[in-house]
């Protein structure tokens, strides 16, 4: 691991433009700070705008998996798709810093807020999850929440995470796949394939077998728990939380 920034007491809010542009290098954990705003290529202005209102409400019932997937994390951490910002506050003080990829603009002005009263320090970069701005091997671990479903490409993702994770380093995640009913697991790819509940929910598939992706993929899968968020109906059941390891 290369030698890291000077830590600073409170929580930063950093905002790099991500695009891979020719002669572009990737982020560097001790870069400058800078507030340029730059275009994302991933725009879901209705959703961004319901998902925040909705979670400041709703999210009650879910903190307790937000702070279980973190739980126990120390020194660099990754986090993809960090949305608004609602897994900050679960950080132990273990870690060091979180880069928090957003490239949902709305949203990843809410991240930045949500940054500076993390109990960590926590910087905010526009990014896809396809496409990493960071430098090979520079994290101890990655943080996966209610991502996998919205990416275009989740074994191009999981190769970009396998990348930048230094070698033992942990891949945490917390997904909703499809369900092994097959009544539910047909709902979920009906809504999938009508196209409507990818448009209302921000480029979210609720029938991807993510598990399986992860297993297919160069990370390791070392422990893994299933769990249904009531109510039991909603397409998104059931979730899964677990790890997965780059070899050492």
């Amino acid at each position: 691991m290369r030698c890291a920034q000077k830590r600073c007491a409170a929580a930063q809010a950093v905002l790099i433009p991500a695009a891979r542009l020719p002669g572009r290098r990737r982020l560097r954990h001790n870069d400058p700070v800078t507030t340029t705003l730059g275009p994302s290529p991933v725009h879901h202005p209705i959703f961004a705008r319901l998902w925040s209102a909705l979670s400041r409400f709703g999210d009650e019932g879910f903190a307790r998996y937000r702070a279980e997937l973190v739980a126990g994390l120390s020194g660099r951490v990754l986090e993809i798709g960090a949305g608004n910002g609602l897994n900050f506050t679960h950080y132990p003080t273990a870690v060091t810093e979180v880069v928090a990829v957003e490239p949902e603009e709305f949203l990843r002005g809410k991240a930045m807020a949500a940054a500076a009263a993390a109990p960590v320090p926590v910087r905010v970069i526009d990014g896809q999850a396809e496409s990493l701005p960071c430098e090979d091997g520079s994290f101890d671990a990655a943080v996966s929440c209610l991502v996998l479903c919205s990416v275009s490409d989740q074994r191009r993702v999981l190769s970009e995470l396998h990348r930048v994770l230094a070698p033992g380093g942990q891949l945490r995640f917390l997904e909703h796949v499809r369900s092994s009913s097959p009544r539910m697991a047909a709902v979920q790819r009906g809504l999938d394939r009508s196209g409507a509940w990818p448009l209302i929910g921000g480029g979210c598939h609720c029938s991807r077998e993510t598990l399986a992706t992860i297993a297919g993929s160069p990370l390791r899968i070392e422990a893994q728990r299933e769990k249904v968020f009531p109510p039991a109906w909603l397409p998104v059941n059931p979730i899964v939380i677990g790890t997965a390891r780059r070899s050492g």
